[in-house]
């Protein structure tokens, strides 16, 4: 029998194995305040936050809560973390990263699937989905001195004033830059991974927020390129967010803070959560902030639990 087949469906058949082999996850980061202790929230309201998304892996920040008093200097977590409790409720896995490092505070990684084994400075885990190496990377920089603020003049603790861009960004990688070097150790472990993750609460802006459509638009001073997130971008790693809304005038997307208002002259809101993704042929489906109320989130939670609204993404690769 001889069959003959038209153009569209020799196509279609022809692209057929591409997309049955592809896999999509949806991820998330999400600074959970203090397990939700500091403003007294019990843990179904962070649950139900990560249940809007409904989340294959999530890094979680601040699983711990602050102590009393916590200041610019000194702020150690204390206290029992509260990953357990939410993986339970979830019905997932989780993995408290216990290490003593400065790209780490309180941080949990919980996952849909079964954790393997961490990272040599525990700062990520391997997952395998479906017959695939997912590592996922989760961290937690420090807040001071904090940039934005020396930037603006905005008193904390006694970080000095600055004035330039450049200032700031020395400033910046003097600051993180050695949990970042502990994160490009750990990378390693992802060499050969079908994809990498790595969450965080980075306490810094992005380079890509920071621009001159941002200062004309109003949303911030200067132009600064900061280092971080372009450190990692740097290893091939893409901001998932920002691969999905790149007018940055159009989506500002501040993470920090529900807390207080824009116009707050003790403040000054930001993007400082993120998701970022590496995989061979990285495709970003979806991309936003979950928090209180639009247009600030493009998932909306109430009541909402922390003083970051969180980010999320669904990609496939």
């Amino acid at each position: 029998m001889n069959i003959t087949l038209s153009a569209a469906v020799v196509a279609a058949l022809s692209a057929w194995p591409l997309s049955a082999s592809a896999m999509e996850l949806t991820v998330m980061s999400f600074n959970i305040w203090g397990g939700g202790v500091n403003a007294g929230k019990p843990i179904d309201e962070t649950v139900a936050a990560i249940k809007a998304v409904d989340p294959d892996i999530v890094g979680i920040q601040e699983t711990k809560p602050e102590p009393d008093p916590c200041t610019a200097e000194n702020c150690v977590p204390t206290g029992k973390s509260v990953a357990a409790d939410i993986a339970k409720a979830l019905g997932y896995y989780y993995y408290d990263q216990s290490a003593n490092n400065p790209a780490i505070w309180a941080n949990a990684i919980l996952s849909r699937y079964p954790i393997g084994k961490a990272t040599k400075n525990d700062l990520g885990v391997e997952i395998v989905i479906e017959g695939k190496r997912i590592m996922a990377y989760n961290i937690h920089l420090t807040d001071y001195p904090y940039q934005p603020y020396q930037l603006l003049n905005i008193e904390y603790g006694a970080a000095p004033f600055l004035k330039t861009a450049e200032e700031a960004i020395a400033a910046a990688t003097a600051t993180r830059g050695p949990a970042l070097d502990l994160l490009e150790q750990d990378m390693k472990a992802a060499d050969g991974a079908d994809a990498a993750f790595v969450f965080g609460d980075f306490n810094e802006p992005s380079h890509h927020d920071w621009t001159e459509a941002a200062v004309k638009a109003g949303l911030q001073p200067m132009v600064v390129a900061y280092p971080s997130a372009k450190r990692i971008e740097s290893w091939g790693f893409t901001d998932l967010f920002r691969a999905a809304w790149p007018d940055v005038a159009a989506k500002p997307a501040f993470t920090w803070t529900p807390t207080s208002e824009p116009t707050a002259k003790d403040d000054h809101h930001d993007r400082i959560d993120y998701t970022l993704g590496r995989a061979k042929g990285l495709k970003v489906l979806e991309a936003g902030v979950v928090g209180e109320k639009k247009p600030e989130a493009d998932i909306v939670v109430t009541p909402w639990p922390a003083d970051h609204r969180a980010t999320m993404a669904r990609v496939s690769f």
